[in-house]
């Protein structure tokens, strides 16, 4: 992957979610080559050590660890950031990458519908969790996986209680919301030297969609397959975005291809209605 202009992040400190598999791990990798100390934040432990053991190996670096995060859980989310904080006197890039796609409708522990939970509450309840430590490390970045497959989303009924659940449907308004919340959040670090910013890596060849069962995850698979770029190409414009002098102090933008482009959500109105109903479902 390309790494021109980018800062060298030598004492600089980064969590990536997710960074077990797909473009979560090779940004993770990308920040480990340029010196950083990385966080793989992930659900399963075992396969979040192998990653780390493999980045390690392949960057000479001795500066990734693994803790225990599940995205879909408040209580491990919080837990997370409670355990970074003991561990870590600064953050300087989060990058939220965590997320599934699922064609069955499941809730979380926390009785939320699983793709919300995750993709969605995931983002924000760990952003406001380490806000203060990112505010105090400025300058800082908080880069967000978000994606062109982006639309639907019902603030009245996000977890499809009136609306018969639907896995597509329920993908793309968490990513408008990833975008929304986004652009929410860039007004209140304001006068800060904290930046978000939100991106669509391109269709990506990766396990998202493909885990699913059955036909739809068949045919997730040999469709990601044919057309989705490799995970190290999906990885460049968040690890751009994580590292390039080209961006720094740039804020509440949507990228793809390290390029700027117009969001059609967005509308202040709506994204504080968001707001509000994300710090009500985490009991902020």
């Amino acid at each position: 992957m390309k790494l021109s202009n980018s800062t060298e992040l030598s004492g600089r400190v980064c969590i990536v979610t997710g960074a077990n598999t797909g473009i979560g791990k090779e940004i993770a990798r990308g920040l480990a080559t340029k010196g950083s100390t990385v966080v793989l934040a992930c659900r399963d432990l075992t396969k979040g050590e192998a990653a780390a053991e493999e980045i390690r190996r392949t960057t000479h670096s001795d500066r990734v660890s693994v803790m225990q995060f599940d995205a879909s859980s408040q209580a491990s989310i919080r837990a997370f950031a409670q355990q970074f904080k003991r561990e870590h006197a600064l953050l300087h890039v989060l990058v939220n990458n965590a997320g599934i796609w699922t064609e069955t409708k499941d809730l979380s522990v926390d009785g939320i519908e699983k793709t919300w939970a995750t993709n969605v509450l995931g983002y924000f309840l760990l952003t406001e969790c380490l806000r203060d430590i990112l505010t105090v490390s400025g300058p800082s970045r908080i880069v967000s996986v978000a994606s062109k497959k982006a639309g639907g989303l019902d603030l009245s009924d996000v977890q499809f209680a009136r609306r018969k659940y639907n896995g597509v449907v329920a993908y793309e308004q968490s990513k408008q919301a990833n975008r929304m919340w986004t652009w929410a959040l860039s007004r209140r670090l304001d006068h800060t030297r904290v930046t978000a910013n939100a991106l669509h890596p391109g269709v990506i060849h990766s396990e998202i969609a493909s885990r699913n069962p059955g036909l739809f995850g068949f045919a997730a698979k040999t469709f990601f397959s044919v057309v989705g770029k490799s995970v190290e190409e999906g990885a460049d414009t968040p690890l751009w975005l994580a590292t390039s002098e080209d961006v720094e102090g740039v804020s509440g933008k949507f990228f793809y291809d390290r390029s700027a482009h117009a969001c059609r959500f967005k509308n202040e109105p709506e994204e504080e209605k968001l707001w509000a109903l994300l710090e009500r479902q985490t009991k902020l």
